[in-house]
């Protein structure tokens, strides 16, 4: 029999939680906390009497059940590519304009300018979003931003666990409207919460994303680093990439030296195989829930010396409003492109979205508890594949599952507390 998801206790036993944050915050009993396990990730913490029972966060939870189409709505899909990487009512190439937000971003900079110019011109009251821990600078903490320094000290990818939806009481509190950055699967939670808490849907002045593929556990960084020979006590603050297109893994130490610096490509080559299970079973690496969503221009990197370029896709009227202003007040350089752009750019990202039916096929197969997906056309990109690669998909699958233990309740041992919502 397959097992039933009855719980967000379930959810995270099964391997199915992403860390969003999003229970914690939603939750107006306090029954939960998050806590970081190095091994996993960041994960709630329940309180088991109050919690056993309790559905009340299945509705919002994005482990349990996503759609795909809950910010653009219902629309019909016009191009083949639309069902391949979600409605984009415009696609655009480029960088932010200033030098050093585009030198210090993962790529061009485009999520940190959006952001400042939602600060600065728009009069927006925070960014909420993850940033580095000044105490741990290997792992993240959920930090409201207000102005251009504290948005520089943020730019470049974090590839360690990340929750910024625990700090979603401050935006549905504020006086104003405000920006939220996250993962794509922070988003879709964020999506589905604004549903539930009419104050902070009211308050969510914009909504970004960045292109995602899976979110590594602290003990990823940690065995990186040991690979260097680097103290983690010693580390004053920490780089996966950025500085430089798209730059490299490094740390300054609290001596003012530099480690050894690894390759984007390496240590990202290391870091995913600490991805949990829930992020391989992602069906939203280029984030269509948001209003605008962002990433590498992976085409535009082959034979370039320059700084780094962003795809930019544009999901919602609100996220054009806020794109064009952008644009007009000099914050951004944009050029329109069509969908091949992204289809060439980000063939890994789609490739793992195109066999995912395959792999949840398995999993149901093997009575594996997995997420709701709905209007992602899945099929419709697993029917696209190759009858060798559909077949390579499924047996896959069912090895990893056999030898990883996928079949069987994996509780968590919770540890380590996360860290508490700070400015930055």
């Amino acid at each position: 029999m397959l097992h039933q998801i009855k719980n967000l206790k379930d959810v995270v036993d099964w391997g199915l939680c992403t860390g969003c944050g999003a229970c914690s915050y939603h939750c107006r009993k306090g029954n939960i906390k998050l806590v970081n396990v190095p091994e996993v990730g960041i994960r709630p913490q329940f309180d088991s009497n109050a919690c056993a029972k309790c559905t009340d966060c299945l509705p919002i939870c994005p482990g349990y059940r996503l759609d795909g189409e809950l910010e653009t709505g219902h629309v019909a899909k016009t191009a083949e590519s639309e069902h391949e990487f979600g409605t984009a009512l415009e696609i655009w190439e480029g960088h932010a304009l200033s030098p050093e937000i585009r030198f210090k971003g993962s790529s061009g900079g485009i999520l940190s300018a959006l952001a400042l110019y939602c600060l600065e011109q728009e009069k927006m009251k925070f960014v909420l979003h993850s940033g580095a821990d000044d105490s741990k600078p290997w792992t993240n903490t959920t930090l409201m931003s207000t102005n251009r320094s504290e948005i520089l000290a943020c730019t470049g990818s974090r590839y360690a666990p990340a929750s910024p939806c625990d700090g979603l009481r401050n935006i549905e509190e504020s006086d104003g409207p405000c920006v939220f950055i996250g993962k794509p699967c922070d988003v879709a939670a964020v999506a589905m919460l604004r549903r539930e808490h009419p104050k902070l849907d009211q308050n969510l002045g914009l909504v970004l994303t960045f292109f995602c593929a899976g979110t590594p556990s602290t003990k990823g960084t940690l065995d990186l680093l040991t690979n260097i020979d680097v103290d983690p006590a010693k580390i004053k603050s920490l780089r996966y990439r950025g500085e430089g297109w798209p730059g490299t893994f490094h740390a300054v130490l609290d001596d003012g030296s530099a480690t050894e610096s690894i390759s984007y490509t390496d240590s990202w080559n290391h870091l995913t195989g600490y991805r949990p299970l829930r992020c391989n079973l992602c069906p939203d690496g280029l984030g269509r829930i948001a209003d605008i969503s962002c990433g590498d221009a992976w085409h535009a990197l082959a034979g370039s010396s320059e700084a780094g370029r962003s795809l930019v896709l544009v999901r919602t009227e609100r996220g054009r409003a806020i794109l064009h202003g952008a644009i007009a007040a000099g914050y951004v350089e944009l050029v329109r492109v069509g969908p091949g752009a992204v289809l060439t750019a980000q063939t890994s990202l789609l490739q793992r979205r195109r066999e995912l039916f395959g792999r949840l096929l398995a999993m149901k197969l093997l009575m594996i508890p997995a997420p709701k997906f709905v209007k992602f056309s899945l099929l419709r990109s697993w029917l696209t594949l190759s009858l060798r690669r559909k077949v390579q998909t499924i047996m896959g699958t069912i090895r990893r599952a056999a030898s990883r233990g996928w079949w069987r309740r994996r509780p968590v041992v919770q540890t380590e507390p996360a860290r508490e919502l700070t400015n930055a």
